[in-house]
């Protein structure tokens, strides 16, 4: 990674109007702020929520909406309890069975080949498509709202779900571009260091391979694979769907019911079950001729919490885990790596969790002969912080920081209809948004302390 930085200089040749700097006090206070007394009557925060109505359709699919009328689009996600996790379940280490059907959810119907299908969607100006995570199956659509367009758009996305063709010729080039990017991916030291990572983590469990397969599993996938992972995982029994826009709630009752009533009835999946925890620290370290090394650290972390208790415990460690790691330049990482010592560009950590434990990473780069330093120098603050602790004033500048930029996270139908997929995927309340700023409000100094020591451990 480099960053090329050119000094600004002002060509005065010939200049009508050139001044010469005067002196400047950096010990006197700062006449502006003295006089910028709008701050004094600056008033607390004050967060309106987006509105979350709640129903089911007659399939028994969970929707969560949200009326927005500032602009005539609607977006809508369809998720299933479908994700990469499942591979195993459809063929031992089939790895990429999600993925593929994913992709070829957009590559042709039983009415429309493929070609048909991509002029039908590029007609209509929509964004309609779907992708697998290790966790969910997500089908998206944005459309503009009036029945010219939205009608056809939902037909279109049902045609998706239900009558998927699964063309051999179309799986067969698939199989191919996959397969040349899967050895590009050898080529870039953060995916080789990502896919590492997992395996190390995970070991057997299904989080371990990647979403995308391997060059061992791809060849293996089979059309007859990705007609049972549809068959047994793409069901009503198994969905929730989000939807934002510019609907009445009728509307949407109605629209639900147009994207569900072809699905098939199905049975919910089952639980995940739960990765071991490592027993001992492991170090791995992979050559690759680069002037730049990858670090990437961690360990499990929690599952998405569902009650009130287990969310204000993980609200408790992120305030803590931004002031120890978080991206911004106050973060103890980012000011002794970077700042202080100088070995990296930018360092952060964060916790993903998901259906069963997910991950608490933390990555870097820096050059090949500060890597040992950097790693020794990153693990010092993470155990200095869990030893000694956060500052009140840290706490109260993070908390201050999360809670205003919270409103950013609905100020766009997207942004709104995203909460709302991740809400009803894991089963979250209406009241999960309402509440953030109450759980952030609650977090207290030792309170961050006590949950960042629980979820990590040094060494």
């Amino acid at each position: 990674m480099s960053i090329l930085a050119n000094t600004a200089q002002a060509d005065t040749t010939g200049a009508e109007d050139y001044r010469a700097p005067t002196a400047v006090d950096a010990s006197a206070p700062i006449a502006a702020l003295s006089k910028l007394t709008s701050i004094d009557d600056a008033k607390s925060l004050k967060v309106t929520v987006p509105t979350i109505q709640e129903f089911k359709t007659k399939a028994g699919v969970p929707v969560m909406f949200v009326q927005t009328t500032a602009l005539p689009i609607v977006d809508v996600d369809l998720r299933f309890n479908a994700g990469s996790a499942r591979d195993g379940s459809i063929s031992k280490d089939g790895f990429g069975i999600a993925n593929m059907t994913a992709t070829m959810l957009e590559q042709g119907s039983k009415s429309l080949d493929e070609d048909a299908f991509t002029r039908a969607v590029e007609t209509l100006g929509i964004n309609l498509g779907s992708s697998a995570y290790k966790d969910m199956f997500i089908v998206s659509l944005r459309s503009l709202s009036d029945d010219k367009h939205l009608l056809p758009a939902v037909d279109l996305m049902t045609q998706m779900v239900s009558e998927p063709t699964f063309n051999d010729e179309v799986l067969a080039r698939n199989k191919s571009r996959l397969l040349v990017g899967l050895q590009q991916q050898k080529q870039d030291p953060g995916s080789l260091a990502s896919i590492a990572f997992d395996k190390a983590l995970y070991g057997s469990h299904p989080y371990a391979h990647p979403s995308v397969g391997t060059l061992e599993s791809v060849p293996t996938i089979q059309k007859q694979q990705l007609i049972d992972f549809k068959n047994r995982y793409l069901v009503a029994a198994n969905a929730s769907i989000a939807m934002t826009g510019n609907l009445t709630l009728v509307q949407a009752k109605k629209l639900a019911e147009d994207i569900t009533t072809k699905l098939s009835a199905g049975q919910a999946a089952a639980d995940l079950p739960e990765p071991k925890p490592l027993t001992k620290s492991q170090h791995i370290h992979i050559p690759f001729p680069s002037t730049q090394t990858t670090v990437l650290m961690g360990q499990l972390g929690s599952k998405r919490a569902t009650n009130p208790t287990a969310q204000q415990q993980q609200t408790n460690f992120a305030v803590g885990n931004e002031v120890m790691a978080g991206g911004d330049f106050n973060a103890r990482l980012m000011t002794e790596i970077r700042q202080n010592l100088g070995y990296t560009y930018g360092i952060s950590g964060s916790m993903n969790p998901m259906l069963a434990r997910g991950p608490y990473q933390i990555g870097f780069s820096t050059r090949n002969d500060k890597a040992r330093a950097a790693i020794d120098a990153s693990l010092a603050v993470i155990d200095d912080t869990l030893e000694k602790g956060v500052t009140q004033d840290e706490i109260r500048l993070t908390k201050d920081n999360l809670k205003n930029s919270f409103p950013m996270g609905f100020a766009s139908n997207a942004g709104i209809n995203g909460l709302l997929g991740m809400m009803n995927f894991y089963q979250l309340p209406n009241t999960y948004l309402a509440d953030y700023v109450n759980r952030i409000d609650q977090v207290t100094l030792s309170g961050g302390q006590q949950n960042a020591a629980r979820y990590l451990k040094s060494g």
